[in-house]
């Protein structure tokens, strides 16, 4: 009986402690953000090709320059299904499987999951690229995680 409500009590610890990481480290993203927002309205946009030509990326805040080098997914989206395992292990050469777009419809632009932006295929010196047509502002991606 004690050793239950001993391990009751350090469980509502460990959720405490979980919590108040997440909401450092969200009070953290939110200052990062801050500076992303007012460098990007200073310059009028922060474009990642000015950032790479310069050599050095260009004086943004000691907390920016800490994760510029931090490697990142990115992914792009066609679309998804739904498909039972019976018909996942039917598939083979040829299977054609429906997703939930329609043709022309722009992709999902993902980093590491998270929907950053929409997009359209191009061909670019025979390989594939992506224009992105709209992206998602930080303060709404912020938004989405709440």
């Amino acid at each position: 009986m004690a050793d239950d409500i001993e391990t009751e009590g350090s469980e509502e610890l460990d959720q405490q402690a979980m919590a108040d990481e997440w909401a450092a480290a969200m009070e953290e993203q939110e200052t990062v953000d801050d500076i992303v927002d007012s460098t990007a309205s200073d310059s009028g946009a922060l474009a990642l090709d000015e950032l790479e030509s310069e050599g050095s990326p260009r004086e943004l805040g000691p907390e920016l320059d800490l994760i510029l080098d931090i490697p990142v997914n990115i992914s792009m989206e066609v679309g998804s299904t739904a498909i039972t395992i019976r018909n996942l292990l039917q598939l083979n050469q040829g299977s054609v499987i429906e997703l939930d777009r329609l043709a022309g419809e722009p992709l999902d632009v993902k980093v590491n999951g998270t929907l950053i932006a929409h997009g359209e295929v191009v061909v670019v010196n025979e390989k594939f690229g992506i224009r992105m047509t709209d992206v998602i502002s930080p303060s709404e991606r912020i938004k989405k995680l709440r």
